[in-house]
């Protein structure tokens, strides 16, 4: 088994990862799939700002009739006025009205635009994974894959959820105070650029050492997900050899670490909304200041008439002054929504690079060019092509399996097979024992090609695996694993598994052979008992027999079975021992076993040790060499 590592140990992508920017880019183009959507979300949003600006900027003229109306004392005008001001109140009551239901529509549009997003997004990552070759899934625990689907995606729909709505409403409201504030008062104005200067300066300070550690928390949680479900797999040894303890102590030192990291990265998140309301507070009392003293002046600001070649100076009014502090203290709250929102983009965006990595990741090569055809009476042929397409020869699928001088290593630099050589023909049965590491299953892995021979070679009816298409080859094969694995699903379907076209009676008749039949039928609803929990209210045994129906029905030319009948008491291997040698007949079969009983009736048996095959031949060839086999079998025979 390879070692396990970080996600890049031996998957390299790009050689550094992308620049926050390029990565939100890289989100923001799966609304693609629903432009249509977010160009309405988008127009409801600049109808929203502009309603809520334009109800904002009514303020002045609003005030200016208030003060028209306090000045004339004789009450000529007061008619006149309070139908302007009417006339203001409600179209400033009609901005705000379709500001809530702009609003409304926005914030529905969006969630709808997100939706979709993540369901394609999930389907890319489910779909890129499915093209990973098995090494990345040896390398990686249960818990650090499902952290893609739960922290890193569900971060990555937080931000599109809430974040970036958020965002385009402060940013588009932003542009449209800017303007209104310009055309309000030009001096007042430069200072709110240097609050925005201030704003630009401290999200550059903080958001870049934020999102490093962000990053990081990432990797932690995924590490953390990763040894719980461990754990909780695990947790009959668990309690089993008092582990309890251990594995608490283990926790506790990887959770610390997650503590630190969080607080690292969420203290540096949570304090720029507070840096940025202090700052909304310190430069609205500037500008009130300033603007007082404006007013105060009376003329203080240079304008040149339009109709006179003389400058005239004009001073800043009351109501231009109310007006534009109402912008200021809109101003400073767009800011601190933007502030507010930074933690959520910055852990989406760590969520996001992780997300992108995996997907892009190199997919399982395959360079295969010789594939598996039906002829018109029924059997099947390689064909062999050349370079340029043409058809160079039909080999009869017979399954031959030869192993050449093989060496193999994991990790390249510890040997698991070294110079292995062995012939296998239709209707053998080849076995192979040895202590826990001894290569076996490694050859197994290398015949299905999960992964490919350093040295040598493996031909399949004289053909190089290497040269067969990946999933030609394992259409031809047949695997029974000692750790068996059943779908959410009936019966009838977890059987069905193994060939998706086979119809009920086929999978009955593979239970059969399996000797499944009989437990299924007393089972609550026989073949259509759902299966949940990886067949949790099924026995180990009887979870393995379905794994052998489902191999059964496949009809393999190849069939290997490692350590198929290990959580099968004697009893029910003698029962089935029939059911299997019909299986086997007429295939090449490759076993896997410990225990010695199965494998008398082998034609040839293998014994490895570190890696080499020690000694061959059938049973009772080994125990006349009186070597390990022999040594092996008659330390059984004295502990039965």
């Amino acid at each position: 088994m390879p070692p396990r590592g970080n996600l890049n140990a031996n998957y390299k992508g790009k050689s550094r990862p992308d620049s926050p920017f390029r990565t939100l880019a890289r989100v923001f183009s799966y609304y693609k799939n629903c432009m249509g959507v977010l160009i309405a979300a988008v127009l409801f949003i600049l109808v929203y700002s502009v309603a809520i600006i334009v109800a904002a900027y009514l303020l002045e003229p609003a005030v200016q009739v208030l003060e028209e109306a306090l000045a004339d004392t004789a009450g000529v005008k007061t008619p006149d006025l309070i139908a302007r001001y009417t006339t203001l109140l409600v179209y400033m009551g009609v901005m705000y009205l379709l500001g809530a239901a702009t609003n409304y529509c926005l914030n529905r549009l969006m969630l709808e635009a997100t939706a979709r997003v993540m369901y394609q997004l999930r389907i890319d990552l489910f779909d890129h994974m499915q093209t990973l070759p098995v090494k990345f899934f040896d390398q990686h625990t249960h818990g650090e894959l499902m952290s893609y689907y739960t922290n890193d995606v569900d971060a990555i729909r937080e931000m599109l959820n809430s974040s970036i709505t958020q965002m385009l409403i402060s940013g588009i409201s932003i542009i449209g105070i800017t303007i209104a504030m310009l055309k309000l008062s030009a001096p007042l104005f430069v200072i709110v650029l240097v609050l925005g200067a201030c704003v630009i300066l401290t999200v550059k300070l903080i958001g870049g050492r934020s999102r490093k550690n962000f990053v990081r928390q990432q990797k932690v949680v995924s590490k953390v997900n990763g040894y719980i479900e461990e754990m909780m797999e695990g947790q009959k040894v668990v309690k089993a050899f008092n582990h309890e303890d251990k594995a608490v102590s283990e926790f506790e030192t990887m959770n610390e670490e997650l503590r630190q990291v969080s607080t690292r990265a969420n203290t540096l998140a949570s304090i720029m909304g507070p840096i940025m309301n202090n700052l909304s507070h310190i430069f609205y009392a500037i500008t009130t200041t300033v603007g007082v003293l404006f007013a105060a002046n009376g003329e203080l600001i240079a304008s040149l008439s339009a109709s006179s070649a003389n400058w005239q100076l004009i001073g800043v009014q009351g109501a231009t002054l109310i007006a534009f502090l109402g912008f200021i203290r809109q101003f400073a709250n767009r800011v601190s929504e933007i502030s507010q929102h930074i933690n959520n983009i910055m852990l989406a965006l760590a969520g996001a690079e992780r997300v992108f990595a995996l997907m892009d990741m190199p997919p399982e090569v395959d360079d295969g060019t010789v594939s598996l055809i039906e002829a018109e009476d029924g059997r099947h042929y390689w064909r062999v092509i050349d370079q340029s397409g043409n058809v160079v020869n039909e080999v009869p699928l017979v399954g031959r399996v030869e192993l050449h001088n093989v060496d193999f290593s994991y990790d390249g630099k510890n040997q698991v097979l070294t110079d292995v050589t062995l012939y296998a023909k239709k209707g053998q049965k080849i076995a192979f024992v040895g202590s826990t590491g001894a290569g076996k299953t490694t050859i197994t892995n290398l015949i299905n090609r999960f992964y490919d021979v350093e040295d040598g070679e493996i031909t399949y009816d004289g053909i190089d695996i290497r040269n067969i298409k990946k999933s030609d080859l394992r259409g031809t094969l047949g695997m029974v694993l000692q750790d068996t694995h059943l779908f959410t699903g009936t019966v009838m379907e977890n059987i069905r598994y193994g060939k998706l076209d086979a119809t009920d009676e086929e999978c009955v008749a593979a239970a059969k052979v399996a000797n499944a039949h009989y437990f299924i039928s007393h089972l609550p609803e026989g073949y259509n008992t759902m299966l949940r929990s990886d067949g949790a209210n099924l026995s180990q045994g009887q979870r393995q027999l379905i794994a052998i129906a489902r191999a059964a029905v496949s009809n393999p030319i190849v069939l290997i079975l490692d350590e198929a009948t290990s959580s099968i008491d004697t009893r029910t291997e003698k029962l089935i021992e029939s059911g299997m040698d019909k299986l086997m007949e007429g295939r090449t079969v490759f076993v896997i076993a410990h225990r010695l009983s199965t494998v008398r009736n082998s034609n040839a048996i293998m014994v490895l040790e570190h890696g080499r095959i020690i000694e061959r031949g059938d049973h009772y060839d080994l125990l006349r060499q009186q070597g390990k086999y022999y040594q092996l079998y008659t330390g059984a025979f004295e502990l039965s």
